[in-house]
């Protein structure tokens, strides 16, 4: 499971640009925005941390002990990091951050895609649990707003393919699979383009296999976040 700074691979700058307004706006530290890779497991996202942090986080691999990742990806409710156990992958990863002035003091907001896909926007902020009691109710509704703007406009931007190098559907697999995203079946969409079922057949278990999914229906889902075919 690798990191990708997506910002690395994106010469648009409006979704840094959006996590510092966001910081600037709400009174946070700092902010991050993560996703998953559906097909090979690998985060990818923006964050506005130092860039000693950022080196610091990627050279130890991190990401794959950090719990604001982890435990929160798993939830649909705003985390707050307070719940974290204080356990060995909590101490490997926030004993280092506050060594770069970084607080466990934060609240990660998952979204869900119609699709499986999920985003997780992080703040942060160095106060007292009073003031951070008192503070995050009064941002919370902001914050789950902004997540989901981040989220949608992330997968709509068309970046995640160009990021993660996922593997190219065919012509034939892609406009099978928008078929399929029609309703219809094997045999239909076999008379429709004047191939057999079974060569059908074939182009879909292609697809599922370059998608990383276990059912057609998967696939199709995936092809369709991944800005690959349209809804039917």
């Amino acid at each position: 499971m690798n990191l990708i700074d997506l910002s690395s691979v994106n010469d648009d700058d409006r979704f840094l640009n959006f996590i510092e307004s966001l910081c600037k706006e709400l009174g946070f530290d700092y902010a991050s925005y993560a996703t998953t890779n559906m097909v090979t497991g690998d985060v990818q996202g923006f964050a506005n941390y130092s860039e000693d942090w950022k080196d610091h986080y990627t050279k130890r691999g991190l990401h794959r002990l950090d719990p604001t990742l982890s435990v929160s990806m798993q939830s649909i409710a705003p985390v707050d990091w307070a719940r974290f156990q204080h356990d060995e992958k909590f101490h490997a990863v926030f004993s280092d951050a506050y060594d770069f002035g970084i607080t466990d003091r934060g609240i990660s907001v998952p979204v869900r895609g119609p699709y499986g896909d999920c985003g997780l926007l992080s703040v942060t902020r160095k106060c007292s649990d009073s003031e951070w009691k008192k503070y995050k109710a009064e941002v919370i509704g902001e914050l789950q707003f902004a997540a989901v703007h981040m989220h949608d406009n992330v997968m709509k931007s068309g970046l995640l393919p160009k990021a993660l190098a996922i593997p190219a559907l065919s012509t034939r697999e892609k406009e099978i699979l928008q078929w399929v995203a029609a309703g219809k079946s094997q045999q239909d969409i076999g008379d429709i383009l004047s191939i057999s079922h079974r060569t059908v057949e074939v182009h879909i278990r292609s697809s599922r296999e370059k998608l990383g999914a276990l059912t057609t229906a998967q696939a199709v889902g995936r092809a369709i976040t991944l800005g690959m075919i349209h809804p039917g």
